[in-house]
């Protein structure tokens, strides 16, 4: 392999050093992470999801409750991996103390995750290709469709991501910032290198506490060593902060739940059998799936592997190797998790495209970085330029295509009129809904800070159900026909003023409606 790989150019290390070699805290390289974070919350605000149900909301819920989390009732009983995941449920509990129990808080919890996600991104690519690759790399990454329509009351739905309380982009930030940790740390030595890679193993610890199949990721850890150069004997640097981090998590999960491993416990036991059918044929294609079914633009991250792995063969250069490895370390347990080992016990949904964030970093430094050592090897100036300008044009024409959608998303707007209306009101003592609206509706009978403004009940029942129930058919009734994903509600029923039905509520866009007999 070659052995010119992760060396700073002359124009990089003079931009990073300055005449008084300022230190790392005050270099370029955080005014530009700053940018970036701003950029993350802008889009998150642009878009602006509602807190959503399920997951998220246990999460939230959790944290709220914490550290009296009843683990044997309804719904943690059947999630306990979500609240197991300490990396997630503390922050969002100090989120609720700082901004209260309400929308703010979970807001900042998930623009938290977003920024830790994109400057993890660029922190990766930078330290790999530079700013030049880096900065316009994440930001084309900012306005993927993945990560613009996570809306399922929206048309187009295609995963939750920005603006949503998940796990996967802090964790898929966490532990790229890792990786970055690493690279920079094999261009220094003695203290300065420890304490890179100390911090480097901090991230990648944490990010076990808040996805914890990172933790298939650490396989590549001693391949990265080795494409850096750096010494195996320095792996404890890396390996003490991730066991410490372990061993907070198992202290904490002793003191609170009983039980130092039950973490991980819940973490092996989730899956089962899969509710659609699977065979292996499916699970090998887990990949492919998830980047091409739910958008055509997920074809930008196949093609970006595809550059990688060409110009590693090329190239030969050891940083490509360095994301094909680390793209490798990842796909081939989700891929057997799938149900390549057993279709008929799945512990993860590998054409989820979520579960694939971890490696979106890898994408963006191998594929971006291929492309700018293939065009340096082009020997004619006048063809280099020419292909270097079909690059931009390209890029430029991806933007539109990529936000093409986002004038029409339909905000969280619905809900705060919901919010306006109820506000006061005692002449409504209940309203029914499914199970996801009468979750994502506990944040709307509140403020924004968590300040109880109607004091009714919200009672619901499973979204499975055909019909309304007989013991809600009266209602009040909060409805929406859904879009996106996920099935419709109550699809045997007709709120209907010839079923007896009247509408008491509507919300300006048409998107949520109250119904009473």
């Amino acid at each position: 392999m070659a052995q010119t790989t992760v060396r700073e150019s002359a124009t990089e290390r003079s931009a990073e050093e300055g005449p008084r070699r300022r230190p790392w805290w005050r270099r370029r390289v955080v005014g530009l992470s700053a940018l970036v974070a701003a950029c993350a919350v802008a889009v998150q605000w642009i878009i602006m999801t509602p807190p959503l149900y399920y997951d998220p909301y246990y999460v939230f819920e959790g944290a709220r409750r914490w550290p009296d989390i009843p683990l044997d009732r309804w719904p943690f009983n059947e999630v306990p991996h979500q609240v197991s995941r300490i990396g997630l449920l503390l922050p969002a509990r100090l989120m609720q103390e700082l901004l209260g129990p309400g929308q703010a808080a979970y807001f900042a919890m998930a623009a938290l995750g977003g920024i830790v996600f994109y400057v993890g991104c660029y922190l990766l690519v930078r330290s790999l290709f530079g700013d030049r690759v880096g900065l316009p790399a994440t930001l084309l990454l900012m306005v993927h469709p993945f990560f613009l329509l996570t809306n399922p009351f929206g048309e187009r739905e295609i995963t939750w991501s920005m603006g949503v309380m998940l796990p996967d982009m802090p964790g898929a930030g966490l532990f790229a910032a890792g990786v970055a940790g690493l690279v920079v740390a094999s261009r220094r030595t003695g203290r300065r290198q420890t304490a890179l890679l100390v911090a480097a193993g901090l991230c990648m610890g944490c990010a076990f506490l808040i996805r914890d199949f990172a933790a298939f990721m650490y396989v590549g850890i001693p391949v990265f060593f080795r494409l850096l150069g750096i010494s195996w004997r320095r792996l404890w640097a890396v390996a003490a902060p991730m066991l410490g981090v372990l061993a907070v998590s198992m202290i904490h999960n002793q003191l609170v739940w009983g039980n130092a491993m039950s973490a991980i416990r819940s973490a092996a036991g989730h899956g089962g059998e899969p509710s659609e059918p699977v065979t292996r044929m499916l699970a090998l294609r887990s990949f492919e799936r998830a980047m091409t079914d739910w958008h055509p633009l997920g074809w930008v991250f196949v093609v970006l592997l595809l550059l990688n792995a060409v110009g590693w063969i090329v190239t030969r250069d050891r940083r490509l190797a360095l994301t094909l490895v680390w793209f490798v370390t990842l796909a081939v347990p989700l891929t057997l998790l799938s149900g390549l080992t057993d279709p008929h016990h799945i512990t993860l949904r590998g054409w989820l495209l979520r579960y694939w964030f971890p490696v979106l970093p890898a994408f963006l430094a191998g594929g971006l970085g291929a492309l700018t050592l293939l065009l340096a090897r082009v020997p004619a100036a006048r063809v280099r330029t020419g292909l270097a300008v079909a690059c931009c044009a390209l890029a430029g024409a991806y933007v539109p295509v990529a936000v093409a959608q986002v004038p029409d998303l339909p905000r969280d707007n619905a809900w705060n009129e919901l919010r306006g209306w109820l506000d006061g009101r005692d002449d409504l003592e209940v309203i029914w809904s499914d199970h996801r609206l009468a979750q994502t509706l506990t944040f709307y009978t509140r403020d924004v800070w968590g300040r109880e403004q109607w004091h009714g009940r919200i009672r619901s029942f499973p979204h499975e159900y055909r019909a309304i129930p007989v013991i809600a058919e009266d209602g009040p009734f909060l409805f929406t026909r859904w879009r996106g994903m996920e099935p419709a509600m109550v699809a045997n029923s007709r709120l209907t003023p010839q079923n007896g039905y009247r509408r008491l509520w509507r919300s300006s866009d048409g998107l949520l409606e109250i119904w009473a007999r």
